[in-house]
Protein backbone atom coordinates (compact mmCIF):
# COMPACT_ATOMS: atom_id res chain seq x y z
CA UNK A 1 0.00 0.00 0.00
CA UNK A 2 1.34 3.41 -0.89
CA UNK A 3 1.16 6.22 1.65
CA UNK A 4 3.95 8.19 0.10
CA UNK A 5 4.17 11.83 -0.67
CA UNK A 6 7.29 13.71 -1.64
CA UNK A 7 8.64 15.34 1.50
CA UNK A 8 11.82 17.17 2.28
CA UNK A 9 12.38 17.98 5.94
CA UNK A 10 13.89 21.33 6.69
CA UNK A 11 16.60 21.31 9.36
CA UNK A 12 15.21 24.59 10.71
CA UNK A 13 11.80 23.04 11.39
CA UNK A 14 13.47 20.13 13.17
CA UNK A 15 15.35 22.58 15.37
CA UNK A 16 12.12 24.39 16.23
CA UNK A 17 10.48 21.08 17.16
CA UNK A 18 13.46 20.07 19.29
CA UNK A 19 13.49 23.46 21.00
CA UNK A 20 9.75 23.28 21.69
CA UNK A 21 10.04 19.79 23.17
CA UNK A 22 12.99 20.91 25.31
CA UNK A 23 10.95 23.86 26.58
CA UNK A 24 8.07 21.54 27.53
CA UNK A 25 10.43 19.23 29.39
CA UNK A 26 12.04 22.18 31.17
CA UNK A 27 8.60 23.33 32.30
CA UNK A 28 7.84 19.84 33.65
CA UNK A 29 11.12 19.84 35.59
CA UNK A 30 10.34 23.27 37.03
CA UNK A 31 6.70 22.62 37.93
CA UNK A 32 6.73 18.97 39.00
CA UNK A 33 10.27 18.56 40.29
CA UNK A 34 13.21 16.50 38.99
CA UNK A 35 12.12 13.17 40.55
CA UNK A 36 8.76 13.28 38.78
CA UNK A 37 10.25 14.49 35.49
CA UNK A 38 13.00 11.85 35.43
CA UNK A 39 10.45 9.11 36.15
CA UNK A 40 8.31 10.37 33.28
CA UNK A 41 11.30 10.44 30.90
CA UNK A 42 12.40 6.93 31.89
CA UNK A 43 8.94 5.61 31.03
CA UNK A 44 8.90 7.72 27.84
CA UNK A 45 12.19 6.12 26.75
CA UNK A 46 10.61 2.66 27.02
CA UNK A 47 7.61 3.85 25.04
CA UNK A 48 9.95 5.38 22.44
CA UNK A 49 11.61 2.00 21.94
CA UNK A 50 8.20 0.40 21.43
CA UNK A 51 7.26 3.19 19.01
CA UNK A 52 10.41 2.56 16.97
CA UNK A 53 9.37 -1.10 16.75
CA UNK A 54 5.95 -0.10 15.40
CA UNK A 55 7.52 2.44 13.08
CA UNK A 56 9.65 -0.33 11.58
CA UNK A 57 6.59 -2.46 10.94
CA UNK A 58 4.27 0.27 9.69
CA UNK A 59 6.67 2.90 8.39
CA UNK A 60 9.10 0.51 6.68
CA UNK A 61 6.79 -2.29 5.52
CA UNK A 62 3.21 -1.04 5.88
CA UNK A 63 2.20 -3.82 8.33
CA UNK A 64 -0.94 -2.79 10.25
CA UNK A 65 -0.28 -4.31 13.67
CA UNK A 66 -2.81 -3.54 16.42
CA UNK A 67 -1.64 -6.35 18.66
CA UNK A 68 1.19 -4.31 20.17
CA UNK A 69 0.02 -5.00 23.70
CA UNK A 70 0.47 -8.73 23.18
CA UNK A 71 4.15 -8.38 22.29
CA UNK A 72 4.74 -5.96 25.17
CA UNK A 73 3.20 -8.24 27.79
CA UNK A 74 4.88 -11.36 26.35
CA UNK A 75 8.32 -9.73 26.50
CA UNK A 76 7.68 -8.30 29.96
CA UNK A 77 6.54 -11.70 31.28
CA UNK A 78 9.62 -13.46 29.86
CA UNK A 79 11.95 -10.98 31.53
CA UNK A 80 10.09 -11.18 34.84
CA UNK A 81 10.19 -14.98 34.98
CA UNK A 82 13.92 -15.06 34.28
CA UNK A 83 14.96 -12.36 36.74
CA UNK A 84 12.80 -12.77 39.86
CA UNK A 85 14.19 -14.95 42.67
CA UNK A 86 13.97 -18.73 42.58
CA UNK A 87 10.96 -20.27 44.35
CA UNK A 88 12.54 -23.18 46.26
CA UNK A 89 9.13 -24.60 47.19
CA UNK A 90 8.36 -25.14 43.50
CA UNK A 91 11.57 -27.03 42.75
CA UNK A 92 11.27 -29.12 45.91
CA UNK A 93 7.66 -30.16 45.24
CA UNK A 94 6.01 -32.52 42.80
CA UNK A 95 4.89 -29.71 40.49
CA UNK A 96 8.28 -29.25 38.81
CA UNK A 97 8.60 -32.78 37.33
CA UNK A 98 4.93 -32.80 36.36
CA UNK A 99 5.38 -29.46 34.60
CA UNK A 100 8.46 -30.79 32.81
CA UNK A 101 6.51 -33.78 31.53
CA UNK A 102 3.66 -31.52 30.41
CA UNK A 103 6.10 -29.32 28.49
CA UNK A 104 7.54 -32.38 26.74
CA UNK A 105 4.02 -33.41 25.72
CA UNK A 106 3.39 -29.88 24.50
CA UNK A 107 6.54 -29.94 22.36
CA UNK A 108 5.68 -33.35 20.92
CA UNK A 109 2.13 -32.28 20.08
CA UNK A 110 3.31 -29.08 18.40
CA UNK A 111 5.81 -31.08 16.33
CA UNK A 112 3.13 -33.55 15.22
CA UNK A 113 0.68 -30.80 14.26
CA UNK A 114 3.41 -28.92 12.38
CA UNK A 115 4.31 -32.09 10.49
CA UNK A 116 0.69 -32.78 9.57
CA UNK A 117 0.30 -29.20 8.37
CA UNK A 118 2.78 -30.09 5.62
CA UNK A 119 0.88 -33.20 4.57
CA UNK A 120 0.17 -31.67 1.16
CA UNK A 121 3.77 -32.48 0.31
CA UNK A 122 2.89 -36.17 0.69
CA UNK A 123 0.21 -36.02 -1.97
CA UNK A 124 -2.83 -34.92 0.04
CA UNK A 125 -4.95 -32.05 -1.20
CA UNK A 126 -4.98 -28.67 0.55
CA UNK A 127 -8.46 -29.31 1.90
CA UNK A 128 -7.49 -32.71 3.29
CA UNK A 129 -4.37 -31.21 4.86
CA UNK A 130 -6.40 -28.44 6.52
CA UNK A 131 -8.97 -30.89 7.87
CA UNK A 132 -6.26 -33.20 9.18
CA UNK A 133 -4.46 -30.30 10.84
CA UNK A 134 -7.63 -29.06 12.57
CA UNK A 135 -8.47 -32.52 13.91
CA UNK A 136 -4.89 -33.04 15.10
CA UNK A 137 -4.91 -29.62 16.80
CA UNK A 138 -8.09 -30.46 18.72
CA UNK A 139 -6.69 -33.80 19.84
CA UNK A 140 -3.38 -32.16 20.82
CA UNK A 141 -5.22 -29.51 22.84
CA UNK A 142 -7.12 -32.17 24.78
CA UNK A 143 -3.93 -34.15 25.45
CA UNK A 144 -1.89 -31.13 26.54
CA UNK A 145 -4.69 -29.84 28.79
CA UNK A 146 -4.95 -33.20 30.53
CA UNK A 147 -1.19 -33.20 31.14
CA UNK A 148 -0.99 -29.63 32.43
CA UNK A 149 -3.97 -29.91 34.82
CA UNK A 150 -2.27 -32.05 37.52
CA UNK A 151 0.95 -30.02 37.24
CA UNK A 152 -0.89 -26.73 37.74
CA UNK A 153 -2.85 -28.11 40.68
CA UNK A 154 0.34 -29.33 42.37
CA UNK A 155 2.17 -26.04 41.79
CA UNK A 156 -0.61 -23.88 43.21
CA UNK A 157 -1.08 -26.20 46.19
CA UNK A 158 2.60 -26.57 47.13
CA UNK A 159 4.34 -23.40 45.96
CA UNK A 160 1.79 -20.84 44.82
CA UNK A 161 3.57 -20.22 41.54
CA UNK A 162 6.71 -21.34 39.70
CA UNK A 163 8.91 -18.38 40.60
CA UNK A 164 11.88 -17.32 38.52
CA UNK A 165 15.51 -18.14 37.81
CA UNK A 166 17.25 -15.21 39.49
CA UNK A 167 19.22 -14.29 36.35
CA UNK A 168 20.64 -10.80 35.65
CA UNK A 169 18.22 -8.25 34.27
CA UNK A 170 20.25 -7.98 31.05
CA UNK A 171 19.52 -11.65 30.34
CA UNK A 172 15.83 -11.04 30.99
CA UNK A 173 15.74 -8.09 28.60
CA UNK A 174 17.46 -10.07 25.86
CA UNK A 175 14.99 -12.91 26.40
CA UNK A 176 12.11 -10.43 26.22
CA UNK A 177 13.08 -9.41 22.70
CA UNK A 178 13.59 -13.04 21.66
CA UNK A 179 10.23 -14.23 23.04
CA UNK A 180 8.33 -11.37 21.41
CA UNK A 181 10.11 -12.00 18.10
CA UNK A 182 9.29 -15.74 18.31
CA UNK A 183 5.64 -14.90 18.99
CA UNK A 184 5.71 -12.64 15.94
CA UNK A 185 7.16 -15.51 13.90
CA UNK A 186 4.28 -17.79 14.87
CA UNK A 187 1.71 -15.07 14.17
CA UNK A 188 3.42 -14.02 10.96
CA UNK A 189 3.46 -17.51 9.53
CA UNK A 190 -0.31 -17.57 9.93
CA UNK A 191 -1.43 -13.99 9.38
CA UNK A 192 0.98 -12.04 7.18
CA UNK A 193 -0.68 -13.33 4.04
CA UNK A 194 -3.89 -11.55 5.06
CA UNK A 195 -4.96 -8.11 3.88
CA UNK A 196 -4.20 -5.16 6.16
CA UNK A 197 -7.64 -5.06 7.80
CA UNK A 198 -7.66 -8.82 8.46
CA UNK A 199 -4.10 -8.64 9.78
CA UNK A 200 -5.22 -5.96 12.24
CA UNK A 201 -8.11 -8.09 13.46
CA UNK A 202 -5.88 -11.16 13.81
CA UNK A 203 -3.14 -9.38 15.76
CA UNK A 204 -5.71 -7.70 18.03
CA UNK A 205 -7.32 -11.06 18.83
CA UNK A 206 -4.01 -12.81 19.49
CA UNK A 207 -2.92 -9.98 21.81
CA UNK A 208 -6.07 -10.48 23.86
CA UNK A 209 -5.42 -14.24 23.99
CA UNK A 210 -1.89 -13.69 25.33
CA UNK A 211 -3.06 -11.21 27.95
CA UNK A 212 -5.99 -13.37 29.06
CA UNK A 213 -3.79 -16.45 29.39
CA UNK A 214 -1.21 -14.65 31.52
CA UNK A 215 -3.87 -12.97 33.65
CA UNK A 216 -5.48 -16.31 34.47
CA UNK A 217 -2.30 -18.38 34.78
CA UNK A 218 -1.93 -18.03 38.55
CA UNK A 219 0.67 -20.81 38.61
CA UNK A 220 2.87 -18.81 36.22
CA UNK A 221 2.30 -15.09 36.90
CA UNK A 222 0.31 -15.12 40.19
CA UNK A 223 -2.57 -13.60 38.19
CA UNK A 224 -4.27 -10.73 40.09
CA UNK A 225 -1.83 -11.09 43.00
CA UNK A 226 0.93 -9.59 40.79
CA UNK A 227 4.70 -10.12 41.03
CA UNK A 228 6.66 -7.47 42.91
CA UNK A 229 9.25 -6.10 43.47
CA UNK A 230 11.14 -6.61 40.22
CA UNK A 231 14.93 -6.21 40.07
CA UNK A 232 16.64 -3.24 38.47
CA UNK A 233 19.82 -3.34 36.35
CA UNK A 234 21.06 -0.22 38.17
CA UNK A 235 21.15 0.79 41.86
CA UNK A 236 17.66 1.05 43.34
CA UNK A 237 16.15 4.07 45.15
CA UNK A 238 16.84 2.29 48.44
CA UNK A 239 20.57 2.36 47.58
CA UNK A 240 21.16 5.83 46.13
CA UNK A 241 17.87 7.72 46.42
CA UNK A 242 15.01 8.25 43.97
CA UNK A 243 16.63 10.88 41.78
CA UNK A 244 19.95 9.10 41.20
CA UNK A 245 18.33 5.70 40.79
CA UNK A 246 15.77 6.94 38.29
CA UNK A 247 18.43 8.99 36.52
CA UNK A 248 20.62 5.90 36.16
CA UNK A 249 17.71 3.90 34.78
CA UNK A 250 16.89 6.71 32.36
CA UNK A 251 20.52 6.87 31.20
CA UNK A 252 20.63 3.12 30.55
CA UNK A 253 17.31 3.21 28.69
CA UNK A 254 18.49 6.19 26.63
CA UNK A 255 21.70 4.38 25.65
CA UNK A 256 19.72 1.33 24.51
CA UNK A 257 17.35 3.57 22.57
CA UNK A 258 20.27 5.38 20.92
CA UNK A 259 21.93 2.11 19.87
CA UNK A 260 18.67 0.81 18.42
CA UNK A 261 18.09 4.11 16.60
CA UNK A 262 21.54 4.09 15.00
CA UNK A 263 21.18 0.47 13.90
CA UNK A 264 17.73 1.09 12.43
CA UNK A 265 18.93 4.18 10.61
CA UNK A 266 21.78 2.18 9.10
CA UNK A 267 19.32 -0.54 8.05
CA UNK A 268 16.95 2.07 6.61
CA UNK A 269 19.59 3.45 4.23
CA UNK A 270 21.00 0.00 3.38
CA UNK A 271 19.73 -2.11 0.44
CA UNK A 272 17.58 -4.07 2.90
CA UNK A 273 15.75 -0.90 3.94
CA UNK A 274 15.24 0.22 0.34
CA UNK A 275 13.83 -3.21 -0.47
CA UNK A 276 11.40 -3.03 2.47
CA UNK A 277 10.14 0.36 1.33
CA UNK A 278 9.76 -0.93 -2.21
CA UNK A 279 7.59 -3.78 -0.90
CA UNK A 280 5.57 -1.29 1.15
CA UNK A 281 4.97 1.07 -1.76
CA UNK A 282 4.29 -1.52 -4.47
CA UNK A 283 4.20 -5.13 -3.38
CA UNK A 284 3.37 -6.47 -6.86
CA UNK A 285 6.28 -4.65 -8.50
CA UNK A 286 8.70 -5.82 -5.81
CA UNK A 287 7.51 -9.40 -6.20
CA UNK A 288 7.90 -9.23 -9.98
CA UNK A 289 11.53 -8.21 -9.45
CA UNK A 290 12.19 -11.51 -7.67
CA UNK A 291 11.90 -10.31 -4.07
CA UNK A 292 10.55 -12.79 -1.53
CA UNK A 293 7.83 -10.52 -0.18
CA UNK A 294 6.46 -12.88 2.48
CA UNK A 295 9.88 -13.65 3.92
CA UNK A 296 10.91 -9.99 4.12
CA UNK A 297 7.65 -8.97 5.75
CA UNK A 298 8.09 -11.74 8.30
CA UNK A 299 11.61 -10.49 9.05
CA UNK A 300 10.50 -6.95 9.73
CA UNK A 301 7.46 -8.12 11.69
CA UNK A 302 9.74 -10.11 13.99
CA UNK A 303 12.25 -7.26 14.30
CA UNK A 304 9.59 -4.73 15.29
CA UNK A 305 7.98 -7.16 17.73
CA UNK A 306 11.35 -7.85 19.34
CA UNK A 307 11.79 -4.15 20.05
CA UNK A 308 8.27 -4.02 21.49
CA UNK A 309 9.10 -6.90 23.82
CA UNK A 310 12.33 -5.23 24.90
CA UNK A 311 10.53 -1.94 25.53
CA UNK A 312 7.88 -3.76 27.54
CA UNK A 313 10.54 -5.40 29.72
CA UNK A 314 12.27 -2.06 30.35
CA UNK A 315 8.94 -0.47 31.26
CA UNK A 316 7.75 -3.20 33.63
CA UNK A 317 11.08 -3.43 35.47
CA UNK A 318 11.04 0.32 36.01
CA UNK A 319 7.59 0.16 37.60
CA UNK A 320 8.85 -2.84 39.69
CA UNK A 321 5.49 -4.65 39.41
CA UNK A 322 4.12 -7.12 36.87
CA UNK A 323 0.34 -7.23 36.63
CA UNK A 324 -1.05 -8.75 33.39
CA UNK A 325 -4.36 -6.98 33.97
CA UNK A 326 -2.53 -3.64 33.95
CA UNK A 327 -1.76 -3.95 30.23
CA UNK A 328 -4.64 -2.33 28.33
CA UNK A 329 -5.14 -1.47 24.67
CA UNK A 330 -5.58 2.24 25.40
CA UNK A 331 -2.11 2.61 26.94
CA UNK A 332 -0.21 -0.12 25.13
CA UNK A 333 -1.63 -0.09 21.61
CA UNK A 334 -3.64 3.04 20.85
CA UNK A 335 -1.14 5.37 22.52
CA UNK A 336 1.76 3.81 20.58
CA UNK A 337 -0.05 4.40 17.30
CA UNK A 338 -0.66 8.01 18.29
CA UNK A 339 3.07 8.42 18.98
CA UNK A 340 4.09 7.08 15.57
CA UNK A 341 1.42 8.95 13.59
CA UNK A 342 2.09 12.28 15.31
CA UNK A 343 5.85 11.85 15.13
CA UNK A 344 5.88 10.84 11.47
CA UNK A 345 5.60 7.28 10.13
CA UNK A 346 8.76 6.04 8.41
CA UNK A 347 11.05 8.35 10.39
CA UNK A 348 12.69 6.87 13.50
CA UNK A 349 13.50 10.32 14.87
CA UNK A 350 9.87 11.20 14.42
CA UNK A 351 8.80 8.07 16.32
CA UNK A 352 11.08 8.99 19.24
CA UNK A 353 10.02 12.65 19.30
CA UNK A 354 6.38 11.63 18.99
CA UNK A 355 6.73 9.13 21.84
CA UNK A 356 8.27 11.68 24.22
CA UNK A 357 5.83 14.44 23.25
CA UNK A 358 2.71 12.27 23.47
CA UNK A 359 3.75 10.66 26.75
CA UNK A 360 4.45 14.07 28.29
CA UNK A 361 1.01 15.29 27.19
CA UNK A 362 -0.60 12.05 28.40
CA UNK A 363 1.10 12.24 31.80
CA UNK A 364 0.82 15.96 32.43
CA UNK A 365 -2.79 16.30 31.32
CA UNK A 366 -4.02 14.94 34.67
CA UNK A 367 -2.27 17.43 36.99
CA UNK A 368 -2.99 20.24 34.52
CA UNK A 369 -6.68 19.34 34.42
CA UNK A 370 -6.84 19.08 38.21
CA UNK A 371 -5.33 22.56 38.52
CA UNK A 372 -7.69 24.07 35.93
CA UNK A 373 -10.75 22.41 37.43
CA UNK A 374 -9.70 23.51 40.91
CA UNK A 375 -9.22 27.07 39.67
CA UNK A 376 -12.66 27.04 38.01
CA UNK A 377 -14.24 25.71 41.22
CA UNK A 378 -12.63 28.39 43.38
CA UNK A 379 -13.39 31.26 41.01
CA UNK A 380 -16.91 30.04 40.33
CA UNK A 381 -17.61 29.76 44.05
CA UNK A 382 -16.11 33.16 44.84
CA UNK A 383 -17.69 35.13 41.98
CA UNK A 384 -20.98 33.38 41.30
CA UNK A 385 -21.60 31.16 44.32
CA UNK A 386 -21.34 28.09 42.10
CA UNK A 387 -21.44 24.75 43.91
CA UNK A 388 -19.11 22.39 42.06
CA UNK A 389 -20.07 18.71 41.66
CA UNK A 390 -18.59 16.41 44.29
CA UNK A 391 -16.90 14.29 41.62
CA UNK A 392 -15.22 17.22 39.85
CA UNK A 393 -11.72 15.91 40.56
CA UNK A 394 -12.52 12.47 39.17
CA UNK A 395 -13.90 14.12 36.05
CA UNK A 396 -10.64 16.02 35.66
CA UNK A 397 -8.71 12.73 35.64
CA UNK A 398 -10.60 11.69 32.50
CA UNK A 399 -9.42 14.74 30.57
CA UNK A 400 -6.29 13.01 29.32
CA UNK A 401 -8.25 11.19 26.59
CA UNK A 402 -9.79 14.50 25.46
CA UNK A 403 -6.38 16.19 25.47
CA UNK A 404 -4.81 13.42 23.39
CA UNK A 405 -7.69 13.61 20.92
CA UNK A 406 -7.31 17.38 20.68
CA UNK A 407 -3.55 16.99 20.17
CA UNK A 408 -4.08 14.51 17.34
CA UNK A 409 -6.55 16.84 15.66
CA UNK A 410 -4.29 19.88 15.84
CA UNK A 411 -1.11 18.11 14.73
CA UNK A 412 -2.74 16.31 11.82
CA UNK A 413 -4.50 19.55 10.80
CA UNK A 414 -1.27 21.51 10.50
CA UNK A 415 1.18 18.61 9.88
CA UNK A 416 -0.76 15.83 8.11
CA UNK A 417 2.35 13.65 7.77
CA UNK A 418 3.50 14.11 11.36
CA UNK A 419 5.97 16.40 13.08
CA UNK A 420 8.98 14.76 11.40
CA UNK A 421 7.71 12.95 8.29
CA UNK A 422 9.75 10.44 6.34
CA UNK A 423 12.38 12.05 4.17
CA UNK A 424 11.89 11.46 0.50
CA UNK A 425 13.67 12.89 -2.49
CA UNK A 426 11.57 15.36 -4.48
CA UNK A 427 10.48 13.98 -7.89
Amino acid sequence: MSRAVSITNKPRSELWIAAGLAAILAAVFALQGPEYAVRMLAEAAAYALIAVGLNIQWGYAGLFNVGIMGFIVAGACASVLLTIPVNDAFWAGTGAPLLGQALLWLGACVAVVAMLARAHRWGLSRGQTSALTIVASLVAFAVVTSRFAPAIEAIEREAGFVGGFGLPVAVGWAAAGFVAAFLAYVIGRICLGLRADYLAIATLGIAQIVKTFLRNADWLTRGPLTISPLPWPVPTPADVGFLWARGSYLALSAVILLVVYLLMERAYHAPWGRMMRAIRDNEIAASSMGKNVDRRRLEIFMLGAGLMGLGGAILVHFTTIFDPAGFVDLNHTFLIWVMVILGGAGNNRGAIVGAVFVYVVWTMSEPAALWLFGLARDLGSAWFGWQAPADLDSRALQMRVFVIGLTITLVLRFAPNGLLPERRAAP
